[in-house]
């Protein structure tokens, strides 16, 4: 069963030190997401200005937003009322050539990915019914057998014939790769792409995904959950041309040989205990071609250090951005965080990397910030998106499928409530950063 409603953006004006006044309206007063379920929210380009976008309700409805940019309206649709009360079952998004919209999700404890279509010749927000895909490949089970499907990230690449890849932690509990050549109408069976040998069914890497859109899927990695891991550390690898490279174009493996350990990759970070262990935010690449990667690193659990690290063509360049505090989900008194590591999150602006959107703790209450850094992260100029917030204001992000005609937005969660993430009540609020 699915609703469509059409709403006029709640918005709050602030002004700015130089005098310009900031809008900071509302998409929808009842949402929430994870951050491994990407792209969680990208640009649309039918001839109209238009984001499309997607949260879990408190009370577990999948929702898909469509945010027209030139009028300031949006309109909302229940793509399911009961899908999950859990956050991490947002759905991610990814536009085809024919500029229809693939909308693709899992919950947290699942067996299916999911998949809706928003065609090119919709005038509203109208997603298809949806369909449901068994990816699991009997063979593989045999070599990693847990069965469970968390989180979906799609990609199309218009050099591979308009492929569309799509990643999550699936068969084994381990990244796993699978793609459609009908524009996803049918997906072969998924295969591990990244695993420790010999394999570990309580080990899961945590994977972010960036595209170019044409030929290369970047993968930014750690060996674990920091909760997990002492020396949980921070990888990179490429997929391009049906093979998977480091950051230095070395060939980490073909297709036909996966799936490559960790280690076979690119190290960003090595942890340690002295510096911390690390968790992964965001991924993009710069005007060169290069990732561009934020993670932080946790010397303390009460301490999430926010770094942002190039790669030049010989070496990282990784500086520190600032301790954004603690974590943000609101502990009960006298009872133990379960996710001292959830960070309050990071976003790089896709076509301008060296601006990145931050959440850190300013005054008691996490606060949204624009950095902006022209030596790779060394110095920062700084500006307010939030200020003074009665609640807690994280997970930014910046839209993907960007191109540097499109007007740059944030989107973040602002909580009322966070205990834990099936325990919310939270909004999703953005500004038009004109």
């Amino acid at each position: 069963m699915k609703s469509l409603i059409f709403t006029a953006c709640i918005f709050l004006v602030l002004t700015t030190m130089n005098g310009q006044e900031k809008e900071i309206k509302t998409l929808t007063s009842d949402g929430a997401w994870c951050w491994f379920s990407s792209p969680r929210a990208i640009y649309r380009h039918n001839g109209k200005p238009e984001i499309v976008t997607g949260w879990i309700t408190k009370d577990g409805a999948l929702e898909a937003g469509l945010l027209n940019l030139k009028n300031k309206t949006s309109q909302t649709q229940t793509i399911t009322p009961k899908l999950e009360k859990d956050d991490h079952a947002n759905p991610a998004f990814t536009e085809l050539s024919d500029k229809d919209v693939l909308m693709v999700y899992t919950k947290h404890y699942d067996h299916k990915v999911r998949i809706n279509r928003l065609s090119v010749d919709e005038t509203k927000l109208n997603f298809s019914e949806t369909k449901e895909h068994d990816i699991y490949d009997e063979a593989e089970l045999k070599k990693y057998p847990y069965k469970r499907v968390t989180y979906a990230n799609p990609f199309m690449l218009s050099k591979e014939n308009n492929r569309i890849y799509c990643f999550g932690r699936w068969t084994g509990y381990k990244p796993n790769i699978t793609w459609s050549d009908d524009a996803g109408e049918s997906f072969v069976k998924s295969k591990v792409f990244i695993t420790n040998i010999p394999y570990d069914g309580n080990n899961r890497p945590y994977v972010l995904y960036y595209s170019d859109g044409k030929s290369k899927i970047h993968i930014l990695f750690t060996d674990g959950h920091p909760r997990n891991e002492p020396t949980n550390s921070v990888y990179y690898a490429c997929y391009e041309k049906g093979a998977f490279w480091r950051a230095d174009a070395t060939k980490i493996c073909d297709m036909n040989n996966i799936p490559f350990e960790p280690k076979d990759a690119t190290v960003i970070y090595q942890a340690d205990e002295e510096n911390g262990r690390a968790w992964i935010y965001d991924i993009g690449t710069n005007k060169r071609g290069h990732p561009v990667v934020l993670y932080a690193r946790y010397p303390y659990e009460s301490s999430h250090l926010y770094h942002y690290a190039v790669y030049n063509g010989q070496k990282w360049i990784d500086n520190q951005i600032c301790d954004a505090g603690g974590w943000f989900p609101q502990t009960p008194e006298g009872k133990k965080e379960p996710e001292p590591h959830y960070s309050a999150g990071m976003s790089l602006n896709p076509v301008k990397t060296n601006t990145v959107y931050l959440s850190r703790k300013i005054n008691g209450v996490f606060e949204i910030e624009k950095r902006t850094t022209h030596d790779n992260g060394l110095t920062w100029d700084i500006e307010a998106i939030t200020e003074n917030s009665e609640f807690d204001n994280v997970r930014p992000v910046v839209p993907k499928n960007m191109k540097r005609r499109d007007t740059p937005v944030v989107l973040w969660m602002t909580n009322k409530k966070y205990i834990h993430y099936t325990n919310y009540e939270t909004q999703i609020n953005y500004l038009i950063d004109k």
